[in-house]
């Protein structure tokens, strides 16, 4: 089957695909990413291809549109458009009839702000009234929290000593939310824990690797490097995460605690967060890889 075919036959057997840099989930471009928020925001369930895992299907679906960039948006086989258009559709209303239906239901979430956090909003707070704060949660669960005017479209959650804006796309990720204001001896700033994250790689020191295995803590460490630089140094606990060392990962329960170190803790931190895509929970990366090892835990084990 010729590239073209392979396009033609996903764009008819899907009602709505979008042809995008990354995933649904983890979109790899800020194109991208706007259309699968304006998307999300009207369609439970839709068909997402990376064109960045196929450079044939990558040039392939520009020709095949006669459109030269991405991410491409195609209803009921017919070519809708990129990104610009996408975003003038849905201002202009027309993307409801281009999709038939419109936004999803929507619920407003419950944000908790403490006592603690409105009394710093109250603080630092300048102008007229009640503090208008905005919350913005982005598709990689980064929250901010600043002083703002109100949007078209904004979501208002008002109450008595301040008032709460977000847009949809923030309103969907928010709920269970919780603003807090912690006071340390050095900093003090606003904390904010979102129980709808999803799991994140964690840094890891090599002091407290060092601790896990001392109080042998379960857990999986696997060597992402390759089997030369492995015969120049190792960690004793570690596994090759090669072919063998995969299909023991794949087998683990998926909360198991798995570490993964690679020479300076680059390699690993990719590798780690393909891990996560697999559904492992609680994922680590050892920070400084096998070199920070050497250096800050033991020293026998050689630097390359």
């Amino acid at each position: 089957m010729t590239v073209r075919e392979r396009i033609e036959q996903t764009v008819k057997s899907n009602e709505v695909v979008l042809f995008m840099k990354g995933t649904r989930h983890q979109p790899q471009c800020g194109f991208s990413a706007i259309v699968v928020d304006i998307l999300d925001d009207f369609l439970d369930e839709y068909a997402t291809v990376n064109v960045l895992e196929d450079p044939a299907v990558r040039e392939g679906v520009k020709q095949f549109a006669s459109w030269p960039t991405i991410p491409q948006l195609y209803v009921h086989g017919e070519f809708v458009g990129g990104c610009d258009i996408i975003k003038e559709l849905r201002a202009s209303g027309e993307l409801e009839n281009v999709l038939g239906r419109g936004p999803r239901p929507f619920r407003t979430p419950d944000v908790t702000i403490t006592d603690a956090a409105v009394t710093a909003l109250l603080k630092h707070w300048d102008g007229d009234g009640k503090p208008v704060v905005r919350l913005e949660i982005d598709r990689q669960f980064t929250s901010s929290l600043y002083f703002d005017e109100p949007r078209e479209d904004d979501i208002v959650m008002d109450a008595d000593a301040f008032t709460l804006l977000m847009d949809r796309n923030t309103a969907r990720r928010a709920d269970g939310l919780v603003v807090d204001f912690v006071r340390g001896r050095k900093e003090s700033g606003f904390k904010i824990e979102n129980p709808n994250e999803p799991p994140r790689v964690t840094q890891l020191s090599p002091a407290d690797l060092a601790e896990w295995l001392e109080a042998k803590k379960p857990l999986h460490l696997f060597d992402v490097r390759t089997p030369d630089e492995r015969a120049t140094a190792k960690i004793d606990a570690s596994i090759l995460l090669d072919t063998e060392g995969q299909q023991l990962l794949e087998k683990l329960d998926r909360d198991e605690t798995v570490v993964l170190h690679c020479h300076h803790g680059i390699r690993s931190q990719a590798a780690a967060e393909h891990v996560l895509r697999m559904g492992f929970r609680n994922v680590f990366n050892l920070a400084g890889g096998i070199d920070a090892w050497s250096r800050e835990v033991d020293p026998s084990v050689p630097r390359y």
